[in-house]
This record gives structure tokens, sequence and C-alpha cells, in this order.
């Protein structure tokens, strides 16, 4: 239960990433240089953790593992998400995005050797289907065609790949180091290489609070809270309970900017809580009995 709400947790500070992101964008910055500052003032928020908790050191074997993990998971993962969404428009690239928990057991099964249950299966069926009518919803109620386009199409799936990395990454790397230490070396390598692909602009006082607060719950937070429960729990599940997330953005979207769900959003919330609530609900000897009865 302790591993639930640490990733339930993380889950509720990744839904508050959209309002960060609102007002920063109104200020005129652009997604990928909101990236770059998220990561970068995550990382000073990190490596100051590991300089006081004396932490900051990794081998020097490790580090190509740990460089990798910015490559992917920062830049690839920050890149191909915003192109999703220029290409195929913020909803798709939602869904597209939380096809993560599928990836996730995929990889467990294929890396972690972790089994695949019916339990799980039907558990990932229900967050994707969950998070499609969230997200889709208003445009098929109200009849406006979704654009597909190939180059989108396949940078919201690489997004959603790359999201689900942090969770094997995490499974293969937790034992060895702390959370601070992985995101010491992974966070700045892969800001960096975001770096070409920027315009910096102007930034008042208050873009920069906002910018270093998105850091500090969003990044520095969410991925504390985030890697503390998968230590105590199944990577599959994790990112199941994670898909919480999209629920927080709305509810928040709706208690802050006045926006609504639509019949299909309502039912794409009750898929997800219901989801997330059989993680909680079923013990390895529960389901084990589950699968026995079926």
């Amino acid at each position: 239960m302790t591993g639930f709400l640490y990733v339930l947790t993380a889950a509720f500070m990744w839904g508050l990433i959209g309002v960060f992101t609102k007002f920063v964008l109104s200020q005129g910055v652009g997604a990928l240089e909101i990236a770059f500052w998220r990561a970068m003032f995550g990382w000073v928020f990190f490596f100051t953790h590991a300089l006081l908790a004396g932490q900051a050191r990794a081998h020097r074997s490790d580090l190509p593992a740990l460089f990798g993990f910015g490559f992917i998971c920062v830049t690839l993962f920050y890149g191909a998400y915003q192109v999703a969404i220029r290409d195929v428009g913020m909803a798709l690239a939602a869904v597209l995005l939380y096809t993560a928990p599928a990836w996730v057991a995929l990889l467990s099964r294929l890396v972690l050797k972790e089994r695949m249950t019916m339990v799980k299966a039907l558990c990932v069926g229900m967050t994707i289907l969950g998070v499609a009518c969230i997200s889709l919803g208003p445009k098929l109620m109200s009849g406006t065609a979704i654009e597909l386009n190939a180059v989108g199409l396949g940078a919201g799936l690489l997004s959603g790949f790359t999201y689900a990395l942090y969770y094997i990454f995490g499974k293969k790397f937790l034992y060895r180091y702390p959370t601070p230490t992985i995101f010491v070396y992974a966070l700045p390598f892969g800001a960096l290489l975001l770096l070409p692909f920027i315009d910096f602009t102007p930034k008042s006082a208050e873009t920069w609070l906002m910018l270093a607060g998105m850091a500090l719950v969003t990044s520095y937070g969410a991925f504390s809270f985030y890697y503390a429960g998968l230590k105590r729990m199944d990577a599959t599940f994790a990112s199941i309970v994670a898909t919480f997330e999209p629920v927080v953005a709305a509810v928040t979207a709706f208690l802050l900017f006045g926006e609504k769900f639509s019949m299909l959003g309502y039912a794409g919330s009750t898929l997800i809580i219901g989801a997330v609530l059989m993680v909680v609900m079923v013990r390895p000897g529960a389901e084990k009995a589950v699968e026995s009865e079926a």
C-alpha cells in the first residue's frame, strides 16, 4: 500500500504539469524551452539533495547507462511528445503517450521477467481506453475530425515507448543507486541535447518562478515519490497507477480554467479509477486465485 500511495502522489504532481505549462506558454516561452528549464531546474534540486545526502557519485562503468537514460527519457521523450502534439494535436498525442502501460507490460515481461497476468492485461486495457475517452471525448462528441499524420503517430508512439522506459530503467537501476544519483547525471545530459532546437526568449521574474516551481513539483517531487513507489511495487501496476495523471489534469483544468468533461470523459475517468482500484485490491495471491478460477 505504501508503494501505491507514493506512485499516486507522483501522478497528482505530474497532473499539475498543464497548469504550469499553460501559464509559461502564455508568456511566450516555447514548449522545448520549457522542457529544457524543467530538466535543468530539476537537476539543481536533485544535485543539492545528492550533495547533502552524500549521493552524488556513480560508478564510472555506469555512466554510459545513466547518460543513455538522459538521452532516451529526456531528449527523445520530450522531443517526440512535442512533435506528436504539433502533428496530431494534444488529444491524440495524450492517448499515444499513455500507451505506456502496454509498453511497460511488454518490456517487463521481456526485460524484468515479470509475469503477464490476466489482471495486468485487463488493467492495461482499461487505462488506455480510459485515457482515450478523456482525451478524444470532446472531439468524438462534437463530430470533429481527428487529424492523422504518419510522423505524428510515430512520434506519439515513440513518446509512449520512451516514457515506459522510465519504469524499466528504474527497476534495473534503483537497487544500485538512490533516485537523486540517477537524475544528477541523466537530467543535464538530456537537457543539453535539446539545446540546438531551442530559441530562448526573455522572461519575467514571475515566469522564472513558475519554471522553478514546475521543476520542483513535477520533476524533483514527482520522480522522488514515483521511484520510491517503484521500489515497492510491480512496474506494470506502477505504470497503471500513474495514469491517474490525466484525471488529475482534467479536474484541475475544470477547477482553475472552467474546462469541462464530456460524457466520454467521465466514462474514461471511471475506467482509470477502476483500474487503479484493481491494482490496490488485487494482491499476488488473489491474482493467482482469479486466474485459477478463470
